[in-house]
């Protein structure tokens, strides 16, 4: 939850007595935002279960999705 806030802050919203204000721009860096996030968790959840070469390179693709 307090990640989820954290994003919404750094991506515009305004957060006050419970209630969110933002716009539709707001709205897409949100998103790009919890997708990093996402992937970033996916790619090192990877590493931390199978290390090795290959799944590095799985980690790697996992994170380069965010560059396409």
């Amino acid at each position: 939850r307090d990640e989820i806030i954290k994003m919404a802050r750094a991506s515009g919203f305004s957060i006050s007595d419970g209630i969110v204000t933002g716009g539709a721009v707001d709205l897409v860096d949100f998103f790009h935002m919890a997708q990093a996030a996402e992937r970033e968790a996916c790619a090192k959840l990877c590493e931390k279960m199978h290390p090795g070469l290959s799944t590095l390179r799985v980690a790697e693709a996992i994170r380069a999705r965010g560059q396409a």
